[in-house]
Parts: C-alpha cells; sequence; structure tokens
C-alpha cells in the first residue's frame, strides 16, 4: 500500500509499484485525494481518501477491511500524509515508524516546539535552536521583527518547495512581507529567528542509511534550492556534526526504519549546526536518483524491501562520480511554455556541452542523466525565482572526473541555459512581457 504522493513524483510511485510487482509478486494499492486516470495506470487499485480528512484512520481502515489479511506492507509518500498515513498502517498492524511523533516532520511549528522542549540536550550538542513564533497578524509580525532587528524568516507552517518563504532584512518593508504570507494564514504562519550559517545540507536517507547531499540556494529575499549537489564537500568534523544533528531531528520526529531528508545549516568552523525543516520522506530534486548514480543502490528498491521488512545494507559504498539536479530558469520576467521551443531543440544537451566545453572537459566526463519541463502549461516565471516552481525544467548531471568541481560545473551550466534557451524558442515575442 502507497499512501499519498506529490503528483510530481508519478514516476518513482511507478518505480516502486515495478519493484513492489517483480521482487515480491505483490499487487498495490494507492490511497489519495481525487485520484486520477494516471493514478489507476500505475496501481492496482486506487482508493479515493484525503489524508487530511480528521477521520482518515477511521475511514481507512473501514474501506480496507475486506483487504486486511491481504495487506502486507505499506509506505507513506508524502508530508500532508506523514501523521495520518504512518496511524492507518500501524491500526493495520503493519510496520511503520511512529505516528504519535510524526506531526513533527509535517507542521514547522510543531517541529519547533519540540525542539524548545529539548533546547538544553541540543544545545550541549552545538545544535541552535531558533527563536520563533506562530503569528496571525500584521501586530504579531511587527512584534517579532523587533525582537530580531538583524532580520528574520516568515514562512508557512505546512508548505514545501520553499513556497511562501521570505526573509526580511533589516530596512525591508514588513507589510510587504506580511502581505506574501497572506495566503497562507487559515494554515499556520511563523517568524523564525534567522540562521546565522551560511551553508546548508541534507541528511539523507533510510533506516540506518545515511548520506549527506550538500544544496545550493540563491541569496536574497527569496533562498530557493537552486541544485542539489552529491556527495557533499566536508571534512570529518563537518560530516560528524551534520550526520549527530540529522540523527537528533529523526529522534524528535519519530523516524527509525523509514526515509528521512532532514535539511541542517552548518556553522563556519563546521561544529555547530540548526535545522531548517525535517522530512519523514524522500527528498525531492531527485536526491535519491542521485544517491542511485553515486553509490549504485537504489534507495527505492530498499524502501520496499524496508516495507517488508526485509533488512538494508549495512553501509554505503565509496562514491564513483558526483552528481547533480540543477533548476534551471528563465533570463527575464516571462510567459513561457515548452511549445515555445523548436520540436528539433535540445537545449538542456546543449548547455551540458557548452559546460563541458567551458571546463575543458570531455563529452563522456560530464553526462545528461535526466531532463525534464517543470510544467507543460504556458506560465508566468520571475527571473528572480520566488519558489521552485517558478524554474522552467530540472536537469541532473553526473560528472566522473576529478578535473572539476561539479559546484563550478552547476553554476556555469544555470548560465549558459540562459542563452541556450533564449536560442532555442521559434519567437520570443509572444513569450516575453
Amino acid at each position: 500500500m502507497i499512501i499519498d504522493y506529490n503528483l510530481s513524483r508519478i514516476d518513482d510511485v511507478r518505480h516502486l509499484r515495478n519493484y513492489a510487482r517483480d521482487r515480491y509478486g505483490a499487487e498495490v494499492t494507492l490511497i489519495r485525494a481525487n485520484p486520477t486516470e494516471a493514478d489507476a495506470e500505475i496501481c492496482d487499485e486506487v482508493i479515493d481518501l484525503d489524508p487530511l480528512r480528521n477521520d482518515f484512520e477511521e475511514v481507512g481502515e473501514k474501506l480496507l477491511s475486506g483487504h486486511r489479511g491481504r495487506i502486507k506492507a505499506g509506505i507513506v509518500f508524502s508530508d500532508n500524509a506523514v501523521q495520518s498515513g504512518a496511524a492507518l498502517l500501524q491500526r493495520l498492524g503493519l510496520a511503520v515508524d511512529s505516528p504519535e511523533l510524526a506531526l513533527g516532520a509535517f507542521c514547522k511549528h510543531e517541529y519547533r516546539l519540540g525542539e524548545a522542549r529539548h533546547a538544553d540536550l541540543l544545545a550541549a550538542q552545538r545544535m541552535m535552536v531558533p527563536d520563533f513564533t506562530e503569528v496571525g497578524s500584521l501586530d504579531g509580525l511587527h512584534a517579532f521583527a523587533s525582537r530580531h532587528p538583524e532580520g528574520f524568516v516568515v514562512k508557512p507552517t505546512k508548505e514545501g518547495n520553499n513556497r511562501g518563504v521570505v526573509v526580511v532584512r533589516p530596512g525591508d518593508d514588513i507589510r510587504a512581507a506580511f502581505a506574501e504570507v497572506l495566503p497562507y494564514l487559515e494554515g499556520g504562519v511563523i517568524c523564525e529567528q534567522i540562521i546565522p550559517y551560511r551553508r546548508e545540507y541534507s541528511f539523507d536517507g533510510l533506516g540506518h542509511l545515511s548520506f549527506v547531499t550538500e544544496k545550493v540556494s540563491a541569496s536574497g529575499r527569496y533562498p530557493v534550492e537552486v541544485a542539489q549537489v552529491l556527495p557533499a564537500r566536508l571534512d570529518e568534523v563537518e560530516r560528524s556534526t551534520l550526520e549527530r544533528a540529522g540523527r537528533q531531528v529523526n529522534w524528535l520526529v519519530g523516524q527509525c526504519d523509514g526515509p528521512f531528508h532532514n535539511e541542517i545549516k552548518l556553522s563556519d568552523n563546521g561544529t555547530h549546526a540548526a535545522v531548517v525543516e525535517p522530512n519523514r520522506r524522500p527528498a525531492g530534486m531527485k536526491i535519491w536518483s542521485l544517491a542511485h548514480w553515486v553509490y549504485g543502490i537504489d534507495f527505492y528498491h530498499r524502501w520496499v524491501d524496508s516495507a517488508f521488512q526485509n533488512a538494508a545494507p549495512l553501509m554505503l559504498p565509496e562514491p564513483t562520480c558526483s552528481a547533480a539536479t540543477v533548476m534551471l530558469g528563465v533570463k527575464s520576467d516571462r510567459l513561457f511554455a515548452p511549445e515555445d521551443l523548436d520540436p528539433r531543440a535540445t537545449p538542456f544537451e546543449d548547455a551540458v556541452a557548452a559546460t563541458a566545453d567551458h571546463h575543458g572537459l570531455r563529452a563522456d566526463e560530464l553526462s545528461v542523466k535526466e531532463f525534464a519541463w517543470i510544467s507543460p502549461q504556458r506560465r508566468e516565471l520571475h527571473g528572480t525565482p520566488r519558489d521552485n516552481a517558478d524554474f522552467s525544467a530540472q536537469g541532473c548531471i553526473v560528472l566522473s572526473t576529478k578535473r572539476a568541481d561539479i559546484r563550478d560545473v552547476v553554476h556555469t551550466l544555470r548560465e549558459l541555459w540562459l542563452d541556450a534557451l533564449d536560442q532555442s524558442c521559434l519567437s520570443l515575442e509572444h513569450a516575453v512581457r
């Protein structure tokens, strides 16, 4: 059983289904709200049930009562279902991580409350616990700003993909910041003290298997993720700090056997850390795909094995290459759709080839693994992205040499992509506002 997923991850669900069928001879039931025809195509049975319903576990148990003896394993694949889905699996007698502590992996406010309850213990492990408060009005925002004149972050409590996250610096318009989070006010908005560490990573993995991914973010008002790099460039002290912080996050949110993606900032000297947010699901931005290319282990397969209570490998092998997922934007504010391009155009391949040439790399040393448009629809995109939906495309690359640093390659690729995209368009006049 697969409980919920974000629509952009339909290929991952298909991958899970295929492995469950091939390895265990299993049929797959999917539970999600408003399932589509595509959902029916990738699973044997689809149940229309919203994991955010207050009675999700009770209704789910009733709907599945006739299948109870046939359900052998279950996984929860979305933030919305992380608590209710775990509770349903527990009701069905299936192996699952703690439902009681799962809310901290869905609600940012709940996670900060959990940190605050253990602030002394976390401080002893050199983990910063940022000041925070839930806000529901402009006055509340002003009050928090007065406590933190150096700046702060405003964000929804239950949104992903950097949606609605605004960094407020000294001198910024507080009213404008409040206006940007108004659409999220009903679901909850919090202010957080700015974490004074510049570098950000994620502690990723499944059960006891873990790896550290390096995050590249935009600077300025909208700290959007623009790339994920694996393996992260770390010394032993830095790696130890991140792993210690990541494990402590897992304890707070009840993760034990399942997946995790904990976003963590690291101090300049590598000895202190602070959590941006926890997740009890596989990372986005193809991070588990990066791990497959770098380490040769398919974490989606291991996740299914874990659900069937089969042990995962004890440790990861040494990396064989480096890999990155790169978010690709547009040069300026514009309307864009993939149909604007000449059908013969290959802008990502062109940009990767130009990047290889720029760094003196052979074609076999820098390869394209995946490329996808974010949406087939015509959309208004910002030249300075405000969240991950503001990008035009996403691509994955693998670097199989040490003659270049993949972080430099990523920077070059994102720049050269902008020209490659414009050169591939049939006409910019109807696309540019």
